[in-house]
């Protein structure tokens, strides 16, 4: 038994307009300085008719402490909505106050897919992305970073979906290159792996393959030319799509081995798992290719079967890497070689025991996970 969870989804063109028609007294806004500053916060303020409270803390890879914190303003504002406005650390930041806003007697730790969360008798959820690639709008996934321990928690419950995601073009639109590429990859990501991960479904496999084609279309576009509205509009659904379709799957190893390197170095989410995607695709391949060499002759990146489809589905997907102007190695994204020697055993303990491993096609064992992180700092095509 399978299940598809999805928010009610208003998208296009216009989509924010759906906030007039909102109801209640008090809701929430969860977003981070940036927004406000650049006016996007206020794009969505303007619309609303009820009163609103602006909490603009959270920050990159938002921490356990600011969900706390803004649990705590939440109860006591009482809202009746609560809105998650921005990439993916804002609105799962938004997932987790919730959540302890009604549930005060959890801690961020033991937001889990199973137990009974009881939610939306104080409040309900509506998100916002800004950004084109992390799907969190329609996912119930958050992940929190613990600051002591310096490592991504992987956390959620279907219930925490949200009750709307509202998905309009023009919130991206103001994105500039290097967020775009970030973002958009982080899309393809999740579209990769989600497809070809154990736990895929027909349902969930017809999302994944749009999103892919969609990115392989219009991200150079969206890179080239931010105001080619054509393509963000086509990126912004693809990220969605590819959230449906991963969120109900789920991703795999890169993106256990992704929230590792973010964690420890602090490299952007989209940037660190698209990094891992094609040396974990080539290493998949090598026991289970049928799956990858599909989708390269769906994506139109080769008509080889097996694993000589399987790895040009990966070669595909670093030429992309590359036109786009992001690293295709750890080294070209500036982490140091001493350091990320000195830190490797930290790093294949975190991706190791990550939730994403669980669905790999082929489970590493903690050797070869090691050679994996070893092989994409050097940028080396996987060869065991």
């Amino acid at each position: 038994m399978w299940y598809f969870v999805s928010p009610r989804i208003i998208f296009g063109e216009g989509a924010l307009d759906a906030l007039e028609e909102i109801e209640g007294k008090r809701c929430l806004v969860v977003t981070d300085k940036v927004l406000v500053r650049l006016g996007l916060v206020e794009k969505v303020t303007s619309r609303l008719n009820l009163e609103f409270w602006i909490f603009d803390e959270v920050e990159p890879e938002p921490s356990v402490q600011t969900v706390l914190k803004g649990a705590e303003i939440a109860r006591g504002y009482l809202p009746d909505w609560i809105i998650g406005l921005g990439g993916g650390s804002a609105m799962d930041a938004a997932k987790a106050i919730w959540i302890l806003y009604e549930r005060p007697d959890l801690e961020p730790g033991e937001i889990n897919p199973f137990i009974r969360l009881g939610l939306r008798k104080k409040a309900r959820l509506i998100t916002i992305p800004t950004t084109s690639g992390t799907g969190s709008e329609v996912t119930w996934a958050i992940v929190l970073t613990d600051t002591e321990e310096h490592r991504k928690m992987g956390l959620g419950n279907r219930e925490n979906a949200a009750d709307i995601a509202i998905v309009d073009p023009a919130m991206p639109a103001g994105m500039p290159p290097q967020l775009t590429a970030d973002t958009g990859l982080d899309a393809l990501t999740h579209a990769v792996e989600g497809y070809t991960c154990s736990w895929h479904t027909d349902v969930t496999d017809g999302m994944c393959i749009q999103a892919a084609r969609l990115v392989f279309r219009y991200l150079p576009r969206a890179f080239d030319d931010g105001s080619d509205m054509e393509a963000r509009e086509r990126m912004h659904n693809a990220a969605t799509m590819a959230g449906l379709g991963f969120g109900n799957a789920m991703a795999s190893i890169a993106h256990a081995m992704g929230h590792s390197l973010g964690a420890l170095f602090h490299i952007p989410h989209g940037r660190t798992v698209s990094i891992f995607l094609p040396y974990t695709i080539e290493f998949g391949a090598a026991e289970a290719p049928g799956r990858f060499a599909d989708l390269a002759h769906i994506l139109g990146c080769s008509d080889a079967e097996g694993e000589d489809g399987a790895n040009a589905l990966a070669r595909c997907i670093r030429d992309l890497t590359v036109r786009v102007g992001n690293p295709t190695a750890v080294a070209g994204a500036g982490v140091n070689r001493e350091e990320y020697e000195a830190a490797l055993d930290t790093l294949v303990e975190h991706a190791f025991n990550d939730t994403q491993i669980i669905t790999s096609v082929r489970t590493p064992s903690y050797e070869e996970l090691r050679k994996l992180f070893v092989y994409a700092y050097e940028g080396t095509p996987v060869d065991f």
